[in-house]
């Protein structure tokens, strides 16, 4: 169905459950010359107030101020993409710096309460669309998903900071996503502390307990870089030692390339989302990781409603943790016999 149409049956919709935009004050702020400050379309805007509306209708502000559904959307999205002082976003917008704080997290809450409908494994058909098109682009075969990760530097935490210190002497929490080609994530893990190793967040995440032929259709992988520990359903580069065959480089360079996409979606990521560009101005661990969920999620509505961003994006060098599954080293084994056999396919000349 066309985007328009659907647009045109979501503001039917909307007029049904009252929660159409009363309020053209508001709703002004996300014109195009005010983009930059939102980093989101009209549009999308009023997919998201359609689909979080309801759950943001007359709430308990406990003594506060009462404002609107769309005022508090407004406010919560501005925080996520323009990393500014509560008191200045309170006088933007003409609230108290406590109703403002109280709306974000409202909103976020609300946010991350939606993710597994956008932030999910895909089908087997998913999965054969998606190892298409990176090997028509790329040539390696078989690709599910990219699996990397990223630091969101936040301030000093109150509770064991120094287990927040990471390599770089930054407090951080580490962002774990896996996504496809199209850059929408089908899987992501916040929460570890910054001094964590890579492989140990992989170990956590959950992700391992996924590495079975039902969520890996047709011998399909993920692939990983040196930090990732090599397995049948995670692909990463040879160790160069100085020795590496002429096929084991070309292998590298295939793999590289297909990963070169990481880059892309975490800068769109933290460029669309500055609030993890910079330093999250929080030091309660417990909530950060449901504010960075709720920006991956954010992230894949913005992709879904093809909402895409041409700022400039510089970028500096699911919270539940699982008890983690050992690597042995069978599987790591099983994992060395597959990538050699990749190699082999990969290189052939035939190919």
């Amino acid at each position: 169905m066309p985007r328009f149409f659907i647009y045109i049956l979501i503001s039917i919709l909307l007029s049904f459950n009252n929660i159409i935009i009363t309020s053209l004050i508001n709703i002004k702020h996300l014109c195009k010359r005010n983009i930059i400050y939102y980093r989101m379309e009209r549009n999308t805007f009023h997919f998201l107030l359609f689909l979080i509306g309801p759950k943001l209708e007359n709430p308990s502000f406990k003594g506060r101020e009462q404002i609107s559904v769309e005022k508090q959307l407004l406010i919560a999205i501005y925080v996520l993409a323009t990393p500014d002082s509560y008191r200045s976003i309170s006088e933007r917008f003409g609230v108290a710096r406590s109703t403002a704080w109280f709306s974000v997290e409202r909103v976020l809450r609300v946010i991350f309460s939606i993710r597994n409908n956008f932030i999910r494994w895909p089908t087997h058909r998913e999965a054969q669309t998606t190892w298409t098109n990176i090997q028509r682009l790329y040539t390696f075969p078989k690709v599910l998903g990219i699996v990397d990760g990223t630091h969101i530097n936040i301030a000093r935490p109150k509770k064991d900071s120094n287990s927040y210190i990471n390599r770089k002497g930054r407090f951080s929490i580490q962002l774990q996503v896996i996504y496809k080609d199209d850059l929408s994530f089908i899987h992501v893990f916040a929460g570890m502390p910054g001094c964590v190793h890579d492989m140990r967040v992989f170990l956590y995440s959950g992700v391992q307990q996924y590495c079975t032929p039902e969520y890996f259709p047709e011998d399909s992988h993920l692939l990983g870089d040196a930090a990732n520990s090599i397995q049948k359903n995670v692909m990463v580069p040879f160790n160069d030692n100085g020795h590496l065959t002429k096929k084991q480089k070309e292998f590298n360079h295939y793999l590289s390339s297909a990963r070169i996409t990481v880059e892309r979606a975490i800068a769109l990521l933290k460029g669309r989302w500055r609030y993890l560009l910079d330093k999250l101005p929080m030091t309660r661990t417990d909530l950060i990781p449901y504010y960075i969920v709720s920006c991956c999620v954010l992230h894949n509505i913005c992709l879904l409603n093809y909402d895409t961003i041409e700022i400039p994006i510089v970028i500096p060098d699911t919270l539940h943790i699982m008890e983690p599954l050992a690597i042995t080293n069978e599987l790591k084994e099983e994992g060395n016999i597959k990538r050699n056999r990749l190699m082999e396919i990969i290189t052939n000349d035939n190919f």
